[in-house]
């Protein structure tokens, strides 16, 4: 039997078997509870209630925008969806820059109000010390490494990280630090996908890749992009499972055609 099909709810634990049994990892992102609910009946073993819901959700053009009170809002909607999944909740950007004792208390915050199964913090050694104590206050952290979108201004845009020596040893070392700070998990995002593979190899805890290969543990896309809603973004990384945008747009189109012709409601849609 699977590691993800012995228990109805999966753990942090259970995620890093996984890992140990040779089972590919699946991720995806979810916002609300009426898509979380189909994602988590069709078998995803994670759901992360993503600050890209900055993009997705609110439109912004970066992630930084999106408030600790707003993922709480969202997270809670998805967790009461999940009867299998694992929950990670993104902590946004201005949540742990400030000092560790303000990252440790929004951390807690958000586990307790969402009821989510763990947090997801971006960045390495910087944040390993912080990591450390959310893990010992009893925290499950997430790391993400590489494309860091809540450093966007920092890095100059999103494009492939850790493509140098330099930066790639620092990426290794990083992961090692997260590794050692008690993270269950890491994302790597948007680098080399023989770099993730070899550090893949070399960490005890699963690695999820987004843009970084075939070689990580695992996968995870956004919802919106892998069903084809966003047909405005198009990263090499990206496959569109479905061409939902047409679908909608049809749909909406055929409900407009109805309306004015008075097609609906017809005599068995009325009381």
């Amino acid at each position: 039997m699977s590691v993800h099909t012995q228990s109805a709810r999966l753990t942090t634990t259970q995620i890093k078997k996984m890992k140990a049994a040779g089972e590919k990892i699946s991720m995806l992102t979810s916002y609300d509870y009426t898509l979380a609910r189909l994602v988590d009946e069709a078998g995803i073993d994670m759901i992360l209630v993503g600050d890209s819901a900055a993009n997705v959700v609110c439109g912004y053009s970066t992630t930084l925008p999106i408030t600790v009170d707003q993922m709480i809002f969202l997270a809670q909607g998805v967790v009461r969806a999940a009867a299998h999944a694992l929950v990670i909740v993104d902590m946004p950007f201005g949540s742990y820059q400030v000092s560790e004792e303000d990252g440790i208390r929004q951390a807690i915050r958000i586990l307790k109000e969402s009821g989510a199964d763990a947090v997801k913090i971006e960045g390495g050694a910087s944040v390993a010390h912080m990591i450390s104590r959310l893990v010992a206050a009893g925290v499950p952290v997430m790391g993400h490494l590489g494309l860091t979108p809540q450093s966007v201004h920092q890095f100059g845009g999103y494009g492939l990280r850790a493509k140098d020596e330099a930066e790639a040893q620092q990426l290794r070392q990083d992961a090692l630090a997260l590794q050692e700070a008690g993270c269950f998990s890491v994302v790597f995002e948007k680098i080399p996908a023989q770099l993730a593979e070899s550090v893949t190899k070399e960490l005890q805890i699963p690695t999820i890749g987004i843009g970084a290969g075939a070689g990580t543990d695992g996968q995870v896309l956004v919802l919106h992009d892998m069903l084809g809603l966003n047909t405005g973004f198009k990263p090499k990384f990206l496959r569109h499972f479905a061409n939902m945008a047409d679908e909608v747009k049809g749909a909406v189109a055929d409900y407009i055609s109805a309306v004015r012709d008075a097609s609906f409601p017809n005599e068995t849609e009325q009381y």
